[in-house]
């Protein structure tokens, strides 16, 4: 399971035109579920998503959770983290779970974020979904479980 942390002073999911979910300051995730991937995964990611510092203190320094700021969360989900690019110029997704794989996994992730108090708010699963966010600093990292 990978995902991708922006942290945002806003982000939104639109799909068909319409808002579907919207978020201020806080993290954008992007979520992407590979095949064998566990709820044990999701719950560590969860955990490490929630207790991650990476908002500033009154001194300037990534000492604040999500959870200390009162942030909100969206998750998006995000086929295309499972891409393997290293070999040719066309991704493949050999990795990828299938659906009926990965829907419950992320949607368990957003569950499991929900058990830290924190507000979040999802896209939806296999839309063609436009993202917008200001992503605040930039900062993004990267975190992965298997």
């Amino acid at each position: 399971m990978k995902i991708l942390i922006q942290r945002v002073s806003k982000a939104k999911v639109t799909v068909a035109g319409q808002e579907v979910a919207a978020v201020g300051r806080g993290y954008l995730i992007l979520t992407g579920i590979e095949k064998g991937d566990t709820p044990a995964a999701a719950e560590y990611l969860a955990k490490k998503t929630a207790n991650l510092r990476i908002f500033e203190d009154e001194n300037g320094k990534m000492n604040l959770s999500v959870t200390d700021v009162g942030g909100e969360i969206l998750v998006v989900s995000q086929f295309t983290l499972a891409g393997d690019t290293s070999r040719g110029n066309r991704p493949g997704f050999e990795t990828a779970a299938r659906p009926e794989e990965a829907r419950p996994l992320y949607e368990y992730f957003a569950q499991c974020l929900e058990t830290y108090g924190l507000t979040v708010k999802k896209g939806i699963f296999q839309a063609d979904m436009q993202v917008g966010l200001i992503n605040d600093g930039p900062v993004t990292f990267m975190l992965e479980r298997r």
